[in-house]
């Protein structure tokens, strides 16, 4: 099981970590959590109603990573596609941050879990109901996306470049971590296919 996610009853999924990997795991959910950013937490006294209806922004983000996470819905070669992708924005940017900011939280949770589960020993088995888990596949996949950001990954041919990078180049360590949560999360798909 070492490295890879495995099936188990009931629609989950386990993996065995060590400490090493429980630690870079939860501090890239954290960083993808920052990145994301505080959710608008509405007052106790607010409509819920109104709160569905919460308008979020209306341009895509600055950053190249959240563009890459939040991209437009519609292309913008004409004045009705850029309006029609403003106002798809508008109404589901928010929905989907939070729920973007909930997988990264289920990862972190799991993994504060596990590493209470397992003090002193080095690691553990995360043992994964199938809600966590689609959560985590989420959240993988955000950090993939993340990352390659960062990289400048363009398509899988990428990826042959990336292997060829020497030791002293400083993004090795992010290649590095691109490439195994690749691996986890192809893992984990194939556990969750039916």
């Amino acid at each position: 099981m070492a490295g890879r996610f495995e099936a188990v009853p009931g629609g989950g999924a386990a993996v065995a970590l060590d400490e090493v990997e429980i630690s870079i795991l939860r501090s890239l959910a954290v960083q993808l959590m920052e990145l994301i950013g505080p959710g608008d937490e509405p007052a106790e006294d607010a409509d819920p109603l109104a709160a569905l209806f919460a308008e979020g922004p209306s341009e895509p983000p600055a950053d190249p990573a959240l563009r890459r996470l939040f991209p437009d819905a519609y292309g913008d070669d004409t004045d009705e596609l850029r309006q029609a992708a403003a106002d798809f924005r508008r109404y589901t940017e928010n929905d989907l941050r939070t729920r973007k900011r909930e997988d990264a939280h289920t990862v972190v949770r799991s993994l504060d879990a596990l590493s209470s589960e397992a003090a002193g020993e080095g690691g553990g088995v995360l043992k994964l109901t199938a809600d966590e888990s689609r959560a985590w596949l989420g959240a993988l996949n955000d950090l993939r996306l993340t990352i390659g950001t960062r990289l400048e990954v363009a398509d899988d041919d990428e990826s042959e470049r990336l292997y060829r990078l020497p030791d002293e180049d400083p993004r090795k360590p992010m290649v590095m971590a691109y490439l195994w949560l690749g691996a986890l999360q192809e893992s984990l798909v194939e556990t969750l296919l039916p």
